[in-house]
């Protein structure tokens, strides 16, 4: 095993020594829910009879008490692409657990709701939160204790989140989170992004732009670009979460099949009663968390997942800041570049050498645990393999030896960047994240009077009047999870894009959230403490002086310290109501900050 990169081990043991107690305790609750938990030895007749009623063929099987049940969690809806091939799953995966002497019931259904659907609507407001509703839902399902180990379905950006936090609280479970892979390359991403900067700039109208849309968003799959979702995919591997291979596998292939195939089989050897057991409780500890990390620097992955790591680990009994991942920024090279880092997308990626090659590379170097719990038969080396079929078997072979295109996938000892390029600023406005890995270097230090705007479509209107032609850095605040849930500000790429181009010196500072997909624009998000909890941010005027630099990892606003001092804060908008965006207000109140996750959920369960 080669030798951990002292960054790295150093970031683990800081890690593993603040988590001590929250870990133990953790630890001895699902001993405990092993034990002495809800399950199926315990259930009354009562109990026993109404989970088997409607089980049709595995009714006797389940009864008896013989055979391994497998509980599915799914986040099916056929409106959302990337979970549109779930909806046969179960029918499939039941007969699987058959061929294994198993059986399988759908334990429950989350939400699954579409950032691409609802970026820069009111709906967005919910999107943040709609992790927590899926944890509890995850919950709620699994609390039956119908189940000796669980698949879960899903995919996207709040959703494989919500479903780990979940399923971490019943951690004495073993768990396989089961993909569905990506779309189909369509219309490339980078001319989608020029249709939409056209559009932004008036030169094409909304039919050109819907065309160019359709075009790329075109069949089901997950999106084609490495935004949340695609990040999602990349971390359930390098956590040794997935069978190995299977996050960019396309759906409806036989390959895809066989996949799921194996994830139900395994969950038969891993379950409570399998010869091989594995709680999803221990796969998910600290070293996994910092893979997590890790993966997600390597691959320029979305910058969403500064607050899904944190509130992940917090669920398994694990304490990780900023400061932590700033650390391993500094020590991780980038080695991907996949849109909008770079012109391929996630096929791309998959058919330069993908997942494999990444964690091959990454374990050679030390920057990956190898020593991991994995779902696999061994440990994380599994993962530097990827699946094929041969004569119509699943098997695995070594990912290739050498990238098959060195402008999207290098080696650790030849990165695009020597660092992950997600970087933490601080300074008198507080602390916020910057993704550097998509921006050039020469925009890292930006300085420039601020326009202050408390809605994304009030900074559009401006830009539409041609009152930000200038140098300039937009501030949208109000955006945090207290103020309105955290929308991301998915509009605001375009037109600040168009700004860029035309020379101006631009930069974003928020308390709310950019899209996975952010891109070019150097942009300060998630600034805790955010507005409407006392943050500076909330004291900003139109024409003060703000310095945001990436090198020396700075965000401070150039005024006068007596002056600052005295300044009052703006108050903070009345919530809005519509789209249901009232029923989160017990939410909003009590989430905690973005570094924390920004989860209600979490703060009120003392996590």
């Amino acid at each position: 095993m080669s030798e951990m990169h002292a960054t790295v081990e150093a970031v683990t043991a800081r890690i593993v020594g603040r988590s001590k107690r929250g870990r133990q305790a953790y630890l001895d609750l699902i001993a405990k829910q092993r034990d002495a938990g809800v399950n199926r030895p315990v259930l009354s007749c009562g109990n026993l009879a109404h989970g088997f009623a409607a089980s049709g063929e595995d009714k006797a099987s389940i009864r008896d008490g013989k055979a391994m049940n497998i509980g599915i969690i799914s986040a099916y809806n056929d409106m959302l692409s990337a979970h549109q091939p779930y909806g046969r799953y179960p029918e499939q995966m039941k007969i699987f657990a058959r061929e294994v002497g198993a059986t399988a019931q759908v334990a429950g259904s989350t939400p699954a709701m579409c950032d691409g659907v609802t970026q820069g609507q009111d709906s967005m407001e919910l999107s943040l939160f709609s992790r927590d509703v899926i944890a509890m839902a995850t919950a709620v399902g699994l609390s039956h204790g119908m189940f000796e180990s669980i698949a879960m379905l899903g995919i996207c950006d709040k959703i494989v989140p919500g479903l780990l936090i979940g399923a971490l609280r019943f951690g004495h479970l073993p768990t396989i989170l089961v993909p569905a892979g990506p779309m189909p390359s369509g219309l490339a991403n980078k001319e989608k992004q020029r249709v939409r900067q056209l559009y932004a700039e008036g030169k094409v109208g909304r039919a050109e732009l819907l065309e160019a849309e359709a075009a790329s968003y075109h069949s089901a799959g997950t999106c084609t670009f490495y935004g949340t979702a695609n990040s999602n995919q990349m971390m359930m591997e390098v956590m040794g979460l997935h069978i190995p291979g299977s996050a960019f596998i396309n759906p409806g292939t036989k390959l895809r099949t066989e996949l799921t195939r194996a994830a139900v089989h395994r969950l038969s050897k891993i379950g409570w009663d399998g010869d091989d057991y594995r709680p999803l409780g221990l796969c998910v500890d600290e070293k996994a968390i910092v893979n997590a990390c890790v993966g997600l620097l390597a691959t320029g992955g979305s910058t969403n997942h500064a607050l899904h790591i944190p509130a992940i680990a917090r669920a398994a009994g694990i304490i990780i800041d900023w400061e932590d991942l700033d650390q391993l920024s500094s020590a991780v090279p980038l080695i991907a570049r996949v849109y909008p880092n770079g012109s391929g997308d996630v096929n791309h990626f998959h058919a330069a050498g993908g997942i494999g090659y990444v964690i091959r590379e990454l374990i050679d170097a030390g920057l990956l645990h190898r020593d991991i719990m994995t779902v696999a038969e061994g440990d994380l080396a599994d993962y530097g393999r990827e699946p094929v079929l041969e004569d119509d078997k699943l098997v695995w072979r070594d990912a290739p030896a050498v990238t098959a295109d060195d402008s999207m996938l290098r080696s650790p000892s030849a990165p695009f960047s020597p660092d992950g390029g997600m970087r933490l600023v601080i300074g008198n406005l507080g602390r916020a994240t910057f993704k550097t890995s998509a921006v050039d270097p020469a925009r890292w230090t930006i300085e420039a009077p601020v326009r202050v705007f408390h809605e994304q479509n009030d900074a559009l209107a401006a830009f539409k009047a041609g009152e930000l032609d200038r140098d300039v850095i937009v501030v949208i605040r109000f955006q945090g999870p207290a103020a309105n849930g955290m929308p991301e500000l998915h509009k605001l790429t375009p037109p600040l894009g168009v700004l860029q181009d035309k020379g101006f010196n631009v930069a974003l500072v928020t308390d709310g959230r950019m899209s996975g997909a952010s891109g070019k624009v150097p942009a300060a998000i998630h600034l805790s403490p955010e507005a409407a909890r006392g943050g500076a941010i909330a004291k900003l005027q139109d024409g003060d002086v703000v310095r945001l630099c990436a090198t020396s990892g700075t965000l401070s606003v150039l005024v006068d310290d007596s002056e600052w001092a005295g300044r009052a804060p703006a108050p903070t908008p009345v919530a809005q109501m519509g789209t249901g965006r009232e029923l989160f207000a017990l939410m909003r109140a009590p989430a905690d900050e973005a570094e924390k996750g920004g989860s209600a959920m979490l703060a009120a369960a003392g996590l």
